[in-house]
């Protein structure tokens, strides 16, 4: 026990600061932009909800290092967007802690979209259809029906959002590098130790990571049961 202890004693807690900030800040706008998103893209018509929906996903099916080199390219001070921020905004993404949570939002926002959308669509209509005939502004409709039928869905987006901006490695990795106590996450060092042949600092980060994901999919299993109407009590 005393080994552990001063093994812990000796460890840089920067890249978990680093990873928190990061995925707090990337669960914020992945939150608000998904619930904007799905907002708007269960009302669309047929033809363009299938083709902004399939947009909207692709960082969830493209690899993580395909999805950095896009990200880097668009926010380069080589290109004209990037150069457009840096020169009349002062804003540089590229080696900065603002990469870091862009590519983790970018990653983790089709997860945040997609479940929010499908709790969206599980909404009783007849419900939205009966408040706007008592002439219930829609503003009231959405926050105080919608959401709130759609508060197991939108929950569990926000948690798995969490996770995975957690974990992410590779955009992060393309778009902000791994500049230590700025931009070095828990998943780069993880990379770096193995690398350099530290497996008992790399299976140190590797288990911690590992129980925060557990911890959060037990979390979300348990909200599911006990916010499911029918369940098995025996």
């Amino acid at each position: 026990m005393q080994e552990f202890i001063a093994f812990c004693r000796q460890l840089d807690f920067d890249p978990l600061l680093i990873s928190l900030k990061t995925g707090i800040w990337a669960t914020v706008f992945s939150f608000f932009l998904g619930i904007f998103a799905a907002c708007k893209i269960v009302r669309a018509p047929t033809k363009l909800r299938v083709f902004l929906d399939a947009i909207l996903t692709l960082p969830m099916v493209l690899p993580p290092t395909a999805a950095g080199f896009f990200l880097l390219l668009l926010f380069s001070r080589k290109r004209l967007f990037g150069a457009v921020l840096y020169e009349r905004f002062g804003i540089l993404a590229v080696q900065t802690w603002l990469g870091c949570v862009l590519a983790a939002t970018v990653i983790s926002f089709p997860l945040m979209y997609k479940n929010a959308k499908a709790a969206f669509e599980q909404v009783d209509e007849n419900i939205v259809y009966a408040a706007r005939t008592l002439g219930i502004p829609e503003w009231k409709i959405f926050f105080k029906i919608i959401v709130p039928s759609a508060k197991p869905g939108i929950l569990s987006g926000t948690v798995l959002t969490f996770a995975r901006a957690l974990g992410e490695y590779g955009a992060t990795s393309m778009l902000a590098g791994n500049i230590a106590g700025k931009t070095g996450t828990v998943s780069q060092k993880i990379a770096v130790a193995l690398q350099s042949g530290d497996y008992a600092e790399a299976g140190f980060w590797a288990c911690a990571v590992l129980i925060f994901a557990l911890v959060c999919m037990i979390g979300i299993n348990l909200f599911g049961e006990i916010n499911r109407p029918f369940r098995n009590k025996q």
